[in-house]
């Protein structure tokens, strides 16, 4: 049993930032329970594994030698002094207090041999006889003949067919007109322009309109129309300034 002599002093300050600096530094450092250990007997070694929220009282993760489990425990729990030998050999051999912490239990190998009869093992069941081996004349098959290699060709071309129909890219087609009545093709075909401005004559956009659908048959004649009047207007604009230029001539021919 721990001596009741002297009361374990907590780790200072300075030992818990020393610590939580070997923690940082990938050395997680050794500690020694003390008589205040609740669930782990006085004397027996952990490492600090982690620093918890000091706010806590038990915000000391440690992991006690010989188990997997990490547990919590507050700074007089443990110390960084390492206990005598003889002590530290009395102390783990000392049964531990039966109070539950706030993580897992400590786990410690057992040591007991059991006593108890072992159940009687089942008969093992009995080894099936091997088949009789086929006669060498049995056994012999005749090779199968080989596929040849064109024979998946077909398929596999059909399927690349297949798949090129598939992804046939989308065709865009634009009609571009003007007030002058003069029009324009433009071709796009997927991402690339394959026609670029193509000059189309008017008999030719107003067969296509007819052909296309009514509607735009419609939309196109009155387009053709307006056009064909501005035209008109230019012809007699353009004969005007014709018979006004011939004019001009006559009477600087006298």
């Amino acid at each position: 049993m721990p001596s009741p002599r002297t009361k374990p002093q907590p780790l200072s300050d300075t030992e818990i930032q020393q610590i939580a600096t070997d923690i940082a530094g990938g050395r997680p450092p050794m500690v020694w329970f003390t008589a205040a250990a609740v669930g782990v007997p006085e004397g027996r070694s952990g490492k600090v594994v982690e620093i918890g929220d000091r706010s806590e009282s038990d915000f000391l993760r440690v992991k006690p030698t010989g188990s997997k489990d990490v547990l919590s425990f507050s700074p007089t729990e443990v110390t960084l002094t390492k206990p005598p030998r003889d002590k530290a050999a009395t102390t783990s051999s000392a049964q531990p207090k039966s109070t539950t912490r706030k993580e897992s239990t400590v786990t410690q190998p057992s040591t007991l041999t059991s006593t108890a009869t072992p159940a009687p093992r089942p008969a093992p069941s009995p080894t099936p006889p091997a088949p009789a081996p086929k006669p060498a004349a049995a056994a012999a098959e005749p090779a199968k003949p080989a596929t040849p290699a064109g024979a998946a060709k077909p398929a596999a071309k059909a399927t690349t067919a297949a798949r090129s129909k598939a992804k046939a890219p989308e065709v865009t087609v634009t009609l571009t007109g003007t007030a002058d009545g003069e029009w324009s093709v433009d071709v796009v075909s997927g991402k690339k322009k394959s026609v670029r401005g193509l000059p189309v004559t008017s008999s030719a956009v107003a067969q296509a309109a007819k052909v296309l659908h009514p509607e735009v048959a419609e939309v196109v004649a009155g387009i053709l129309e307006a056009a064909r009047v501005v035209q008109e207007s230019k012809v007699q604009q353009l004969q005007a300034e014709l018979e006004e230029a011939r004019r001009l001539l006559d009477e600087l021919s006298d």
